[in-house]
């Protein structure tokens, strides 16, 4: 499974996120559930996932500025006691898809350090381990409560407020019988 997230630079909320095959489908999905999340006209970053393009064209038409980032990798033979190392990135394309994105703020940096967050606070992601999770709908539901706990319950420490007071959505720290309240 993966899971695909959209984050707010600015307020650092995760506005969507979709847990699914990484696949067209799953794209399309979490595209529109963006869109129909999103005022205006964003500019937006992806990954070089093919299925991405005809998704943001799908769910934005022509009212986004879109551009996408394509890393570069060492070719490097892994042996067996490397099977769960990354590979070596030695460089990055940025390359305008769509609109006119501000070439210096095609990045995936925010959702790739939101990555790491979600690795830390899910337990779920780790593999080799009696926490990782083995059913889709846990997963999911798993997902589900980290995004609600970290938009409105978790003080981001450079905002000093949740990202969701910080988004305009609320104007108070949410307590987790708030959030639990609300998803119910």
């Amino acid at each position: 499974m993966w899971t695909f997230v959209a984050i707010d630079v600015d307020s650092r909320m995760v506005p969507a996120f979709m847990v699914g095959k990484r696949d067209s489908y799953t794209a399309n999905s979490f595209v529109e559930d963006l869109a129909c999340r999103v005022n205006g006209r964003p500019q937006i970053s992806t990954d070089a996932l093919k299925a991405y393009k005809e998704a943001v064209e799908r769910g934005f038409g022509a009212n986004v500025d879109y551009g996408q980032v394509i890393k570069i990798y060492k070719d490097v033979q892994l042996s067996g006691q490397r099977t769960y190392s990354p590979p070596v990135c030695i460089g990055a394309e940025r390359h305008v898809i769509a609109g006119n994105p501000d070439r210096d703020e095609i990045s995936t940096s925010y959702v790739e350090r939101q990555n790491l967050t979600i690795r830390m606070h899910m337990r779920r992601l780790t593999r080799l381990t009696n926490g990782f999770s083995k059913k889709f709908e846990n997963f999911r539901a798993a997902a589900g409560l980290h995004f609600g706990y970290y938009n409105f319950v978790r003080v981001h420490k450079s905002l000093r407020m949740t990202p969701a007071m910080a988004g305009g959505v609320t104007d108070h720290i949410w307590t987790v019988p708030e959030l639990i309240e609300a998803a119910a």
